[in-house]
């Protein structure tokens, strides 16, 4: 009998930035750097890229000099609400939309029986839709023209950190290139390296990684007819041994398939062509036509930091935390590390934020990473059981399933990331809930979107309904040496003001004259005043920026 043989599509051809000899090669004295970020991943372009939107200049270092990982393809893939909303005010949102692919609808397949299917849409208010699949050097690609656009970040290809020292006021990095090594100082360093982070072991910080290794096997497969744009998943797929399979599809009319495999595989042999392609054959039967564009094995380890921040240093993506790949927490949660420090950092760089502010980061970020770990820990154990009664247990919740609703909330294939709640903290007192994206209209009749409304600079929004005119004008005296913008809803303040939508009201709980949204720079719920004064803003205001009372005047 004659072995299959499998074609591969043209490999993509990536840009690359040339290097350029960075003028500390030369310098007889150490340079010192008010920011520094190291990697430029999605985590770390999209942090350096929020700098620069907010005026705000970085130096940031890479030791490749393009985008991806060379020899790799698809990599992360989802991108979820949130990250598409912090897209939109970064700039890139819209060639993320053209180029990728949109879907909210998602089956569930036990065997060959679709247990269930949902639609992630209904729920939403928000300007982007639930997903976005698309292969991740093309934001990475998208986020680096933004930069240069920019023209405030220092980007450096080809500039390797071989070592980190903890300074009493900053950090000293020492960085390899092909035309020599230097040194430097920064005031605050951010390691947004990856899992493997060369920063984290040299400071001797302990990741805390997982003792078992989740295997994968990923194909980026090219078909000859289309199938439907929906995010398939089988808990149990006959064509896969009885091991979990997803299949997304990505731009360019490539699906991105991945297999779960076991723990102790062997990489190499599984990510043959020849055994891929028999695995994608069994799976879609003889007469489906298709090509190659990459195949690899995935594995990953989860870990989680202590603490985020250790000074001058701070963590981000998955220096930080790594998630299994489960409901797409992974990259998503890196993107939206990045838009929590981003806004903090340019206020600490303009003195108008303190230690207090920065120390937030943490105390946000971690437990949304802890949120994120202990959600997609479960869904491996109900894809990967450990037990004859934790397999027991799956196939009964997959039968119920099938057969009745309320079951289907206990199919665990990955709960879709969604932006994390933030617990009560003292510059957060009741918690806080991230905001949707929501197309608003000036009471003049023009479009604009919350994240504009946020875009403009550094600053938090205020959304009041119908204040009085005196009032008005009494908060814009009180918080005049503040970063707020106070926008009215409806009414006739004097303040610019937006038609009162019903999904705008509901939203935020402004259905009542008088009441108050403080939305942070980072579009996350500070504070909701059931009946605002001037006072009463300014001191929301205060604590959600941690300044005291004194600074507030």
């Amino acid at each position: 009998m004659t072995q299959e043989t499998y074609g591969f599509a043209p490999a993509y051809e990536l840009p690359s930035w040339p290097f350029e000899p960075p003028p500390e090669l030369h310098s007889p004295q150490v340079v010192r750097h008010p920011i520094v970020i190291v990697g430029a991943g999605p985590s770390g372009l999209t942090l350096a890229c929020d700098l620069a939107c907010r005026g705000v200049p970085a130096l940031l270092l890479d030791e490749d000099d393009t985008v991806g990982v060379r020899g790799a393809s698809s990599r992360g893939i989802c991108y979820a609400q949130k990250s598409l909303e912090i897209f939109e005010r970064l700039g890139i949102y819209e060639r993320i939309a053209a180029k990728g692919i949109t879907w909210s609808l998602g089956r569930t397949f036990s065997g060959e029986q679709e247990v269930y299917s949902f639609n992630l849409q209904a729920a939403s208010v928000s300007k982007q839709p639930p997903f976005i699949n698309l292969q991740q050097f093309y934001v990475e690609w998208f986020l680096v023209e933004r930069i240069l656009e920019l023209g405030l970040t220092d980007l450096r290809w080809k500039n390797r950190v071989t070592g980190v020292e903890r300074l009493a006021d900053g950090v000293r990095l020492a960085v390899e290139t092909p035309a020599g090594r230097y040194v430097i100082e920064a005031d605050r360093l951010i390691d947004a390296t990856g899992a493997n982070s060369a920063i984290r072991t040299q400071l001797g910080i302990e990741a805390h990684a997982s003792r078992s290794t989740d295997r994968w096997c990923i194909s980026d497969v090219r078909f000859r007819k289309p199938l439907p744009t929906e995010r398939w998943t089988w808990v149990d797929a006959p064509f896969n041994e009885g091991r979990g399979v997803w299949q997304h599809l990505m731009a360019d009319g490539v699906w991105r398939i991945d297999y779960q495999m076991p723990e102790d595989c062997d990489t190499a042999h599984i990510s043959k062509p020849e055994v891929a392609g028999a695995r994608l054959r069994e799976q879609l039967g003889p007469g489906v036509e298709f090509e190659f564009v990459w195949i690899g094995p995935y594995g990953y380890r989860d870990h989680l930091l202590d603490r985020f921040r250790h000074g001058p240093v701070f963590f981000i993506g998955d220096a930080a935390h790594v998630v299994s790949p489960f409901g797409a927490r992974g990259g998503n949660s890196g993107i939206q590390d990045a838009a929590n420090l981003g806004w903090k950092l340019a206020l600490a760089a303009r003195g108008t934020a303190g230690e207090a502010l920065l120390d937030s980061y943490d105390a946000e970020r971690r437990p949304a990473a802890a949120e994120n770990l202990k959600v997609t820990s479960r869904s491996a154990r109900f894809l990967a059981p450990r037990s004859p009664a934790e397999h027991m247990l799956r196939r009964a919740v997959v039968a119920l399933a099938a057969r009745h609703p309320f079951a289907r909330a206990l199919v665990n294939t990955g709960r879709m990331s969604v932006a994390n709640d933030y617990p009560p903290a003292p510059l957060l007192p009741e918690g806080a809930r991230s905001v949707q994206n929501l197309p608003l209209q000036w009471t003049g009749g023009a479009g604009t979107t919350l994240m504009q409304l946020l875009a403009e600079g550094t600053r938090c929004l205020g959304l009041w309904r119908a204040p009085s005119p005196g009032d008005a004008a009494a908060a814009l005296a009180a918080t005049a040496a503040l970063p707020l913008r106070l926008v009215a809803v409806g009414g006739e303040s004097g303040l610019p003001t937006l038609a009162p939508d019903e999904a705008l009201l509901a939203h935020l709980g402004l259905h009542e004259a008088g009441r108050f949204a403080l939305v942070r720079p980072d579009a996350y719920l500070a504070a909701a005043l059931p009946q605002a004064t001037p006072d009463a803003i300014a001191a929301a205001l205060g604590v959600a920026l941690a300044r005291s009372d004194e600074d507030t005047r």
